[in-house]
């Protein structure tokens, strides 16, 4: 596996691949890899002959009372993962490579972005899609992969592609549990272990809402036990739980069509979020 930091190596690296044959799938990360991404980078080798694995901690993306600093960071572990895992070329670029001086471009998809996560978090899904654009750009993969835990993430990214006849297929893949059911994350290691005890209440409460909304409760009595449910177990404050179309992320007053539940909420200082499939019965 290469472990590449510059921009000139890297259009080689990949210039070399292709020449060998075989097409090119991207999994980009911001490192502290768990199983999920481990997932990811597993399904990209399913779908193309070569994977390339990048890890930046997007600056972009964060806010200023965000977690950039504190965001874990541990790439020579990260690293023998994806030797391990086979990965061709880890795409390992310094902030001052992403962005050099001068740099003056955004790319904002909006709609998809306007709410839930895009409200909570104020140019989040700006700095989600500049350097994911970079990323691809820089790349040039045949197919991306990206997991379902950030639905919302993966939605702006899907307007994006196809806004921007970008040449690449985006894949969604399902969301990796422990297994009381508490999504992986690379913020979980904020949480302390009574903390994280408590967390389980957040799959819990998306799992109990999914079954009685398809089976016929209204939905806003169901989301407004949800949030209660939550606050009793410690989370606070709870940005939102909510039931969206699941294409196009618009509320869905009424399960007509397919759904998915999407959840927001701080337990202690750590922000997490998760979501799951509601589909009319």
């Amino acid at each position: 596996m290469q472990i590449i930091r510059d921009l000139d190596t890297l259009r080689a690296a990949v210039s070399a691949l292709r020449a060998a044959g075989g097409s090119i799938a991207l999994v980009p990360t911001m490192g502290a890899l768990h199983e999920g991404h481990m997932a990811l980078v597993a399904e990209g080798a399913a779908r193309a002959e070569h994977v390339v694995v990048s890890i930046f901690v997007n600056p972009k993306q964060f806010g200023p009372n965000e977690d950039l600093d504190a965001y874990p960071r541990q790439e020579a572990q990260d690293a023998a993962m994806l030797k391990q895992a086979g990965v061709a070329i880890l795409w390992a670029p310094t902030v001052d490579v992403m962005y050099p001086a001068g740099f003056a471009s955004t790319v904002s998809v909006t709609g998809v972005s306007d709410e839930l996560d895009g409200a909570a978090r104020p140019g989040h899904f700006d700095g989600v899609a500049t350097v994911v654009t970079k990323l691809f750009n820089q790349v040039r993969p045949d197919v991306a992969l990206f997991g379902e835990k950030d639905y919302q993430q993966l939605a702006v990214i899907r307007r994006m592609v196809t806004d921007l006849d970008q040449p690449l297929e985006i894949v969604g893949v399902p969301t990796r549990r422990a297994a009381d059911g508490l999504a992986l994350s690379s913020r979980n290691v904020y949480l302390s272990a009574e903390q994280r005890k408590a967390a389980v209440a957040l799959p819990d409460a998306l799992n109990d809402a999914a079954r009685r909304i398809a089976g016929g409760e209204a939905a806003a009595a169901v989301l407004a036990e949800a949030v209660a449910s939550l606050a009793e177990a410690g989370f606070g404050p709870i940005d939102y739980v909510e039931l969206r179309d699941a294409a196009t992320l618009e509320i869905l007053p009424v399960l007509n069509r397919p759904g998915r539940l999407l959840a927001a909420a701080r337990m202690g200082n750590t922000r997490l979020i998760d979501n799951i499939a509601v589909d009319p019965a």
